[in-house]
């Protein structure tokens, strides 16, 4: 009976170890590079370098009145565009 034991609780040792094995299987060398070339586009970059040599255009004048317009809540709205246009008949063919 104890032999029983011993070989039991060594078989279940053996087969949890087995679970921690890592099998090569045929997986291709950039398994996994499409998702991590995802993660790092969506990761921004606090210490981003950028090759500008002037800063960007901007009037200061321009930015004051916006800042001001902004905090007596008289923000300028901007005007309304269409993204598209709608046909209403398209020729699809089919009867209506």
């Amino acid at each position: 009976m104890k032999i029983f034991r011993t070989m039991s609780a060594l078989s279940m040792i053996a087969c949890g170890l087995a679970g921690c094995v890592q099998a090569p299987g045929n997986l291709q060398p950039d398994f996994g590079s499409s998702v991590r070339q995802a993660v790092a586009a969506q990761i921004a970059d606090p210490g981003a370098r950028y090759k500008r040599t002037e800063p960007p255009a901007s009037s200061g004048a321009r930015t004051a009145l916006a800042q001001d317009r902004y905090e007596k809540g008289k923000v300028l709205q901007p005007a309304t565009t269409a993204t598209s246009s709608a046909v209403k008949d398209a020729g699809g063919g089919g009867k209506e």
